[in-house]
């Protein structure tokens, strides 16, 4: 019981330095903390509660897809924000299905929240970002477009793939992973367009 006790709060001190800490200031986004959180505590309470029974692993699979498929359904995620939510139902599991071997489990918490913080930092991401950019004109050629896209941008393209050439409307909306180098701030207004962030919907 004592193993249980102390699983439990290192799950919370977990989850919170990774919702809390790690991902608010990072993305300010509080109804995904909310969600972070009580998730969490959720699968903690129930693989705590149904830990005695000889089928834990099965259980913690079970609970992991099931949960995870209804909360993706339920709205658009990013692919950063699906990363932490993971985390965080991983940890949950771990924390409820751990006091087989206390240590690793602990262990294996810290790892988490130390790969997520490490691998959401502006400095990694900083050489490969992504947008969908809506341009105002329709552009076929591959190598205009992206001599466009590195003018507007003010970066230099490493792929861009068109989603949409509107030749009534004149516009071009092409999904562009690129690499940052000069600031936006000092292009023509003329040049600067429409983007939005990306999205992932899983179904």
């Amino acid at each position: 019981m004592t193993t249980t006790y102390l699983l439990a709060a290192a799950d919370a001190v977990a989850v919170a330095v990774l919702a809390l800490a790690v991902y608010f200031p990072r993305h300010r986004r509080a109804d995904l903390v909310t969600a972070f959180l009580a998730v969490n505590v959720g699968v903690l309470a129930v693989t705590i509660a149904l830990s005695s029974s000889a089928a834990t692993v099965g259980l913690g699979l079970g609970l992991f897809g099931v949960l995870s498929i209804i909360r993706l359904r339920s709205t658009e995620l990013g692919q950063h924000e699906i990363a932490y939510y993971f985390a965080s139902l991983a940890l949950g599991l771990l924390g409820g299905l751990g006091t087989g071997d206390p240590a690793l489990a602990v262990t294996l918490m810290g790892l988490l929240v130390a790969v997520v913080a490490i691998a959401d930092t502006t400095a990694l991401q900083r050489g490969a970002r992504q947008q969908v950019v809506v341009l105002d004109s329709a552009i076929t050629d591959e190598s205009n477009l992206v001599q466009r896209l590195e003018l507007v941008l003010g970066a230099r393209v490493h792929r861009a793939i068109p989603l949409r050439v509107d030749l009534v409307n004149d516009s071009t909306t092409v999904d562009v992973r690129y690499a940052q180098q000069a600031s936006r701030d000092s292009m023509p207004e003329s040049e600067r367009v429409t983007s939005t962030a990306p999205t992932v919907a899983v179904r």
